[in-house]
Order: structure tokens, then sequence, then C-alpha cells
């Protein structure tokens, strides 16, 4: 988000010809899937969140709402959401990632998933439209930086053997 803040409101609302209509629509939409799926194990007490945690955030109702139109207001929601996510990762155990939750869709469908399988959509959802916008971006001019995963964190898992 940080390459994002000073680019111009043009270029934040111009024609992505993508998935997503412009940056701010991307940004918005990646805050409406944390926010349903976080919701969705608040419900359920997974990882120690709760409905009440969400008090301050945006209530998501479509894919394509836009809750802020200004980036700053999208970024500063972007980072208490980022600190909620650590810490629901770092309170979220092993046996609720084998439970089963059930929540209904936002098309109206009940589904039932495995806790485990919910967070990888959390994840994987992020990186595929995170993956979308770097290429808007790059078509833009914008320097994002590298996003070579071994560069970002060169110590690696720590494995143990």
């Amino acid at each position: 988000m940080h390459c994002c803040l000073p680019l111009p409101v043009k270029v934040l609302e111009q024609d992505s010809q993508s998935f997503f209509t412009n940056i701010i629509s991307y940004w918005n939409h990646l805050l409406f899937g944390d926010l349903i799926l976080l919701t969705r194990l608040a419900h359920h007490n997974i990882g120690q969140l709760a409905l009440t945690d969400f008090a301050s955030f945006p209530s998501p109702k479509f894919p394509q709402d836009i809750y802020y139109q200004e980036l700053p207001q999208l970024n500063m929601c972007r980072q208490q959401l980022d600190e909620l996510i650590i810490r629901f990762c770092q309170k979220l155990t092993d046996n609720e990632c084998e439970q089963a939750i059930s929540y209904t869709t936002t098309e109206g469908e009940l589904l039932t998933k495995r806790v485990g399988d919910v967070i990888q959509h959390l994840f994987n959802h992020q990186t595929h439209h995170r993956g979308q916008l770097s290429c808007v971006l790059s078509q833009c001019g914008v320097d994002y930086g590298c996003m070579d995963l071994p560069v970002i964190v060169p110590e690696g898992s720590h494995c143990q053997h």
C-alpha cells in the first residue's frame, strides 16, 4: 500500500482494464476479503477472534463494495486489520485448524468448511489480488519493490533438522 500513497488521485482512479476497475477498488476488495473471512472465523471464536474485534471496521457485504475512496483512510484501516491478522495467527491453534465451521456466503449459500481451508483461502485470496494489483501498478510505472521471498525474508523459516 505504501507505494500507492504518493500516487495522484487520477492514477488511483484510472481504469485498470483488469479484474477490478482501479487501484482503489483493488485495495477495497482486499479489505472486503479479509474482513468477511475473519468475521466468519470470529463467529466461532477461532484464534480468539470475537465479533467485537470488528466494531471499528466496515461491515463486509459485497465483493465490489468501496469502503474508502481516499487511500490514507484505507491505509489506516489496512494497518489495523493487518495487526488483527497477526494477533489472530499468533493465537490460532492446530486443533482449531482442524475444526469445521459453517457460514453463509454473500450469495446466500450455507457452507461448512474446515478452519484450515478458510485460513488458506484468506491468504490465497490476498496473494491472488495483490498479484493482479502489482501488474496494474507496473503498468502505471510504480516501483513497488522486490517481491522475491528469499530476498524479502533472507533468513527463511529457520527450519531445524
